[in-house]
């Protein structure tokens, strides 16, 4: 399992000041202990898409914001991410909460459909990503802001299994 406030701690090691993003099950522990965190100021959106043009907006004003969404959020966002992120070659972070990751294996009966298009789409949208199974994979966040930086395109650190 991921600690919350290990990436947390990873995020202000990187300097981030925003976290934009829509709440959900998967990353809802991570969110409160978010609100919680002074360096570091939490914008609520009502749709992922809306993540990625406030996301941009705080980078070329000066701020360092990561997109936190769910994989069910990145398909519907996909034209936002689009025209704005990719676009506009914003060196942006997003951590995507992997909703279904434990449906992947073959021994599960019912399966998340959502799980199945996840790692395809960012592969079709060349967005270079890792997955976080636990905390020692918690420098994937390091790495993420890393390639953005340096490719001046987003990156992105999927949270397969739940925080605490």
């Amino acid at each position: 399992m991921l600690s919350a406030s290990k990436i947390i701690d990873a995020l202000k090691d990187q300097g981030v000041t925003h976290v934009v993003g829509l709440a959900d099950n998967l990353c809802r522990v991570l969110f409160l202990e978010l609100q919680e965190e002074a360096s570091m100021e939490v914008v609520h959106v009502s749709r992922e898409g809306e993540a990625y043009a406030i996301a941009s907006g705080l980078y070329l004003g000066g701020k360092k914001p990561v997109v936190l969404i769910q994989n069910t959020g990145l398909l519907e966002s996909g034209d936002a991410y689009r025209g704005t992120s990719w676009r506009m070659e914003i060196p942006q972070v997003m951590l995507i909460a992997y909703r279904g990751f434990n449906s992947l294996d073959p021994e599960v009966d019912r399966k998340d459909s959502v799980a199945e298009f996840t790692e395809p789409t960012l592969k079709a949208w060349n967005i270079p990503y890792k997955v976080m199974l636990g905390d020692d994979d918690i420098p994937m966040i390091e790495r993420a802001f890393k390639i953005a930086e340096n490719t001046s395109k987003p990156a992105a650190v999927l949270i397969a299994e739940t925080t605490s």
